[in-house]
C-alpha cells in the first residue's frame, strides 16, 4: 500500500471518529485530500499535492492551507491547477491538521534516519577531505625534503630542521601531531609544522637559486 493509501485510509477513521466536531477548514482539508490528494513516498522526496480542475478550487485549498501557516503553490500541468507542498515541515503540519498521525509519526521517522544519514554522510566527506588535504601535504613535504637533500644537503640544516626532515621521510603517512611526537624531545603539532614549513621555504629558495644558475 502507497503512503497516500495509508494518508487516505487514516483521515477516513478520523473523520468517522470525529463527525461533526471539526471545524469547516479542517473538514475541507480532508475532503479535498480524499478526492484529489496524493503524497509521495518520503524516502524518496517530500510532495504533496492536490489536483484541482478549476483555479477557484485551487484557491479555496490555498486559502485553507493559509489558515494553518502552511506554505503551498500551484503549478499547470496541462489542463488541471496542481495545488503543491514541497516542505517536510509544512506537510508535517498538515498532516496533523488533517489528523493523520501515525502517518505523521512515520514521516518524522523518516526525517529523523534521513537527516542522520545525512549527518553521517557530511562528517565522511569532511573527514575524506581532511584526510586527502593531509596526504597532499605530506607528499608536498616530502618532495620539498628530498629536493633539499639533493640539491643542498642535510648536512647544511640546523639540528632541529635535520630532526623534522629525517623524521617525515621515515615516517610519510604520519599526521604532525604523531610526526612530533616521534622527535626527541617531542614537539607539538605548531612546533613540527613550523620546522617543515621552514623547510619549504627553503626547497623553494633553493629552486629559485637553482633556476637562476641555469
Amino acid at each position: 500500500m502507497s503512503f497516500s493509501e495509508d494518508v487516505k485510509r487514516e483521515i477516513s477513521q478520523k473523520r468517522f471518529l470525529l463527525q461533526g466536531a471539526m471545524s469547516p477548514e479542517r473538514e475541507f482539508l480532508c475532503n479535498a485530500f480524499l478526492e484529489t490528494g496524493s503524497m509521495s513516498n518520503p524516502e524518496k522526496g517530500y510532495h504533496l499535492e492536490f489536483v484541482c480542475e478549476t483555479k477557484d478550487r485551487a484557491q479555496s485549498i490555498l486559502d485553507a492551507l493559509q489558515k494553518f501557516g502552511i506554505e503551498a503553490k500551484t503549478v499547470k500541468r496541462k489542463r488541471y491547477t496542481v495545488v503543491y507542498i514541497k516542505e517536510s515541515e509544512d506537510i508535517v503540519e498538515l498532516l496533523n491538521v488533517m489528523g493523520a498521525h501515525v502517518c505523521l509519526m512515520n514521516l518524522e521517522n523518516v526525517r529523523i534516519l534521513k537527516d542522520m544519514r545525512n549527518s553521517i554522510n557530511r562528517q565522511v566527506n569532511c573527514e575524506t577531505a581532511n584526510i586527502s588535504k593531509t596526504v597532499s601535504a605530506a607528499n608536498k613535504q616530502i618532495e620539498d625534503i628530498r629536493y633539499i637533500r639533493e640539491h643542498y644537503g642535510f648536512d647544511n640544516l640546523s639540528e632541529n630542521l635535520r630532526e623534522a626532515a629525517e623524521a617525515r621521510l621515515k615516517y610519510p603517512d604520519d599526521t604532525l601531531k604523531e610526526l612530533g611526537e616521534r622527535l626527541v624531545p617531542p614537539v607539538g603539532k605548531s612546533g613540527i609544522n613550523h620546522r617543515l614549513r621552514k623547510l619549504g621555504e627553503l626547497a623553494d629558495s633553493v629552486r629559485r637559486t637553482s633556476n637562476t644558475h641555469a
